[in-house]
């Protein structure tokens, strides 16, 4: 599975500007709406419960915000470029400002589970991350989500 099954360049926020999680999860349930045809609020609400299990701030400044919705015909993923950094209660206890929230089906299975290992291990690359902080054009964005992710393919 490769990144640029998840996303195309519709997906991606180059400047999401929010001050708050709960505010970050809800312009990005709507932005996830428009992209699968799903409810906004069932997106928001599938977030938040997943938020409540535990956070998805994974560390490092980065967010992986997930949860699967019935509704759903694939995988759906959604990048969002913060233009300040938020609380996200993550376990490091440092601000968030890159954000990739991935929805899926209830069948998904497996796949969910191997989206996010794509999604964390491209994350966990120091030089991909700084070069997504320094860019505000979404054509950029695109490009270093789905080339990053091809090199970082196992």
């Amino acid at each position: 599975m490769e990144l640029s099954d998840l996303i195309d360049p519709e997906s991606v926020v180059a400047s999401l500007r929010v001050t708050s999680k709960k505010q970050a999860l809800q312009e990005l349930a709507k932005k996830a709406a428009e992209l699968t045809g799903q409810p906004e609020r069932a997106v928001f609400e599938v977030l938040i419960e997943r938020e409540r299990l535990g956070t998805t701030g994974v560390g490092h400044g980065i967010g992986i915000p997930h949860g699967k919705l019935p509704e759903l015909d694939r995988l759906y993923g959604l990048f969002a470029r913060l233009e300040n950094p938020i609380d996200f209660d993550a376990i490091d206890e440092q601000p968030v400002d890159l954000i990739f929230v991935l929805l899926a089906p209830e069948t998904a299975g497996a796949d969910h589970l191997k989206a996010l290992a794509r999604v964390s291990r491209l994350f966990r690359d120091r030089a991909i991350c700084d070069k997504l902080r320094g860019t505000d054009n979404a054509d950029a964005i695109y490009a270093l989500l789905t080339q990053g992710a091809a090199s970082h393919a196992a």
